[in-house]
């Protein structure tokens, strides 16, 4: 059992891609985690399949160092802004935080979001400018902004004379000044940096048994396990322990094993001390919020409060005519507890009940945080369907309409600005400054949360895959008038089979196709996009006449366009209020909500009449 005066747990936040998974490698090297046999990989933090793929951190994960005496516990936290919630969550449980900053860069959307929340929770900022070997780097202006933004979110004088470290993470070394830099060795100054700038956390190793749980895992041997830190008393396998619930509801339980991160493996031990960050296995009743006490003075710790959610999609119970093909998880009991599984461990997602039996309104953070949840879901084996993400409206106090505002920033070429503000201003963008960078501009809006849906492939294609967007949701404010709609209409089979390459042929001057030769339709599912305003029923299907000159099979070269295929956040930015993306364990498929054509044209009569 550690002394809590040795015990530093810190957490690292940035913004999106500023390396702080590449500096929290080179501590691990530092701190000499692995052994010599072992092969060390980038990003040894980022352990699921998601993130390898998409090379963000989506979950907070932590890993504890032993160095000159002290054992630093160290949380990795995303960078995205959809992804906020998992970081206030694991605030409560750190004294101090990493703030890593690229130096070309400077202070993002993101940073100024962690920055606030740190400074709510009062803990000690140590700063580290990374990338300072970039040759379009400003490392020596970089701290001035970030000090700026610490004035500016009102943060006490002390936290004005944090320490700054100058850091490459891909060449792992780190120096207290650009001077010394190209001598720095290695990152050690870091980690000399949390022990000299991060407090001890404020146990109370005597008192009664309190710890906050903050997260929750799944282990097939033992079930249900919470982290947290233990803020104070001590604990033992085989205790008994009383959980109070934000509400004040208690349950009796006991804590059957206790574990804690040695380095970046799980470990079971044998007790647990006041300011350290444990977890506890035999809870089956325990939920994120509640708070772990002895039995003789149970109380509740202030609740976790993460920001609301801003954007909400409905998850439909699946009734494609192909439905049950690739998955195994298709009723709607098990769509309501997967769902509301996700809601428990996920504490910036709320999952409402609708009307209908069969759907459930899911509410997040952003269409990428949303998109993982239907991302994870689908490699579990689950079918269904999601119609569009919209945003979540507010009522003002008399009475106006108001909606989420988002903080975006666009650092693109200065001869493609122009492209940028011709996109953004139709959706509502105000162009609040330009700033040089380098041979590049930024560019600061505010700009409705449903503008932003669908606008980041649009923003790519303008500008030759150039452009970089960043954003963060600021407040909620009036709403700032009508969108501009999908410009063109969509191909929808009127058949079902399998798709030709004959009909294709007939149909690629129609617009872009979403389908080959070869794959499965079924009527009312969109195969493409038509270049005109409304919608077109087409036969995919469609196979050429037999005669006694011909076959069906007769030989001809054909030359087809490549078709366009979606990823999860594309299918959503794309569709419309009467489509949805039909989501199975190997396909994602665009479709009507009616998939009957007579119906949807008895609708759009309707509609102009």
């Amino acid at each position: 059992m550690k002394n809590p005066a040795q015990i530093r747990n810190v957490a690292v936040i940035a913004h999106v891609d500023h390396g702080k998974t590449s500096i929290l490698d080179g501590l691990l090297r530092d701190a000499q985690v692995f052994q010599d046999h072992q092969v060390v990989t980038d990003c040894v933090m980022d352990q699921h399949e998601l993130e390898r793929e998409r090379g963000i951190t989506i979950f907070s994960k932590a890993c504890s160092l032993e160095y000159k005496g002290h054992r630093l516990n160290v949380i990795d936290t995303p960078g995205h802004s959809d992804f906020g919630g998992e970081v206030e969550r694991v605030l409560r449980m750190v004294d101090g935080v990493l703030v890593v900053v690229c130096a070309h860069d400077g202070p993002m959307p993101q940073t100024r979001f962690v920055l606030r929340k740190a400074l709510e929770h009062g803990l000690e900022v140590v700063v580290v400018v990374n990338k300072v070997d970039r040759k379009d780097g400003r490392a020596a202006e970089v701290p001035d902004e970030v000090f700026e933004l610490l004035i500016e979110l009102g943060a006490e004088e002390r936290l004005l004379d944090a320490p700054v470290i100058y850091a490459s993470a891909k060449q792992g070394r780190a120096a207290t000044s650009l001077e010394a830099f190209d001598d720095a060795q290695d990152l050690t100054c870091v980690l000399d940096a949390i022990i000299e700038r991060v407090p001890p956390p404020k146990a109370q190793p005597d008192a009664p048994l309190l710890l906050g749980v903050a997260q929750l895992e799944w282990d097939d041997y033992v079930g249900r396990i919470a982290l947290g830190r233990l803020d104070a008393g001590s604990l033992h396998p085989g205790d008994k322990v009383v959980l109070v619930n934000p509400g004040g509801k208690r349950i009796t339980g006991e804590a059957k094993k206790l574990f804690a991160y040695r380095g970046l493996q799980r470990t079971e031990i044998p007790d647990a001390g006041a300011g350290d960050i444990v977890f506890v296995a035999g809870l089956d009743d325990v939920e994120i919020g509640d708070t772990v006490c002895s039995p003789q003075a149970p109380h509740a710790l202030p609740i976790v409060t993460v920001d609301p959610p801003t954007v909400a999609m409905h998850f439909v119970v699946s009734d494609s005519p192909l439905r049950g093909r690739d998955g195994d998880r298709i009723t709607s009991r098990q769509l309501r507890e997967r769902l509301w599984r996700e809601a428990r461990g996920n504490v910036a997602l709320r999952v409402l009940e609708t009307e209908s039996s069969d759907s459930f309104e899911v509410r997040g953070r952003g269409v990428l945080h949303l998109g993982i949840v239907v991302e994870e879901m689908r490699r579990q084996g689950y079918e269904f369907s999601v119609a569009m993400p919209t945003v979540i409206e507010k009522v003002g106090e008399q009475g106006e309409r108001l909606e989420p505002i988002e903080d975006c920033v666009v650092d693109v070429a200065e001869h493609l600005a122009g492209k940028v503000i011709e996109l953004l201003g139709p959706r509502r963008g105000e162009l609040l400054n330009m700033e040089p960078r380098g041979d590049q501009l930024r560019l600061k809006f505010t700009i409705p949360a449903r503008g932003l849906i669908g606008l980041r492939p649009m923003l790519l294609t303008a500008t030759g895959g150039e452009a970089v967007l960043h954003r963060q949701f600021l407040e909620y404010g009036a709403w700032r008038g009508p969108l501009p709609r999908r410009g063109t209409g969509v191909q929808v089979a009127s058949e079902a089979g399998r798709v030709t390459a004959y009909a294709i042929e007939g149909l690629e001057s129609r617009g872009q196709l979403f389908v080959e030769p070869g794959d499965e339709v079924y009527a009312g599912q969109i195969v493409g996009e038509h270049r005109r305003a409304e919608d077109i029923d087409v036969n995919v299907c469609r196979k050429r006449q037999v005669t006694n000159m011909r076959s069906a099979t007769a030989e001809r070269k054909l030359v087809l366009s490549s078709p366009r295929r979606f990823g999860v956040e594309e299918a959503l930015a794309y569709i419309m209020e009467d489509e949805f993306v039909e989501v199975t364990p190997t396909h994602l498929r665009l479709r009507k909500r009616d998939l009957d054509a007579k119906s949807r044209r008895r609708v759009a009569k309707k509609a102009k009449a």
